[in-house]
């Protein structure tokens, strides 16, 4: 698949940044402060990266807001993080549209609120109405959980007679990504170095990028910094490159 978009100094743009948030409760204890507030701040540093990633051309931004293992972290933390959550998904509805930003949130949305669930509907609704750049937020989402629902629904379609033939586009087509192109590039600041279950199929050919940085002292430097590094790769899908 060929890179699409060239910045000024002749970088390739990625058409599709992936992101794993990492490092928002190291950052507050860090500084004396709870974890809380590190996804605070954590969540102002995801709106900054969504206009960067608008504005350089960039077409889609996939983010790891709460994996469905996130359950298990202290209640109080899941709760300010759905507090969060039903706050920025209220606060893009306002601004959607006149930010040329559409949203998309993907997971296991059974498992949310019935008025974060609302709110997904409401963010749907809007982003059918325009084109532009789109940010995808990852809630209750996991990987492995992802595939077995697309097996799953393939399952329910094929013993309800549609024996049509199953193969990789067919299969992408069940997925929470489905119509999204495959992130080119996977960011994960934060000093780990691994994907913890996120976006497993879909970064089968990504280039992986990994920083110390913790994800809310991230910026739009460190940001390009990535794409600068992501335009050095030689990318050949599995082929030979030519002479």
């Amino acid at each position: 698949m060929p890179d699409r978009i060239y910045n000024a100094a002749g970088e390739r743009i990625p058409r599709h940044i992936a992101i794993i948030m990492d490092g928002n409760g190291r950052w507050a204890k860090k500084r004396g402060l709870p974890r809380t507030a590190g996804h605070a701040a954590g969540s102002e540093v995801f709106r900054k990266i969504a206009y960067a990633c608008r504005d350089l051309g960039v077409e889609y931004l996939t983010v790891y807001a709460f994996s469905t293992e996130n359950w298990n972290r202290p209640s109080d933390e899941v709760t300010a993080i759905m507090k969060l959550l039903n706050k920025y998904l209220h606060e893009s509805i306002e601004t959607m549209a006149r930010d040329h930003i559409r949203l998309r949130v993907m997971g296991d949305l059974s498992g949310l609120s019935s008025e974060l669930q609302e709110l997904v509907r409401e963010t749907d609704e809007i982003s059918a109405g325009y084109e532009g750049f789109q940010a995808n937020v990852c809630i209750n989402y996991g990987g492995r959980d992802e595939i077995l629902r697309a097996a799953r629904r393939y399952a329910e379609e094929y013993a309800a007679g549609d024996q049509s033939e199953l193969n990789e586009a067919r299969f992408a087509s069940y997925l929470d990504s489905a119509g999204i192109p495959d992130p080119d590039l996977l960011i994960r600041p934060g000093g780990e170095q691994r994907i913890s279950n996120f976006l497993l199929w879909q970064c089968a050919y990504a280039e992986f990028y990994f920083t110390d940085v913790l994800w809310p002292d991230f910026t739009v430097d460190e940001l390009k910094k990535a794409i600068a590094v992501f335009s050095q790769r030689d990318r050949r899908f599995g082929k030979v490159k030519a002479n």
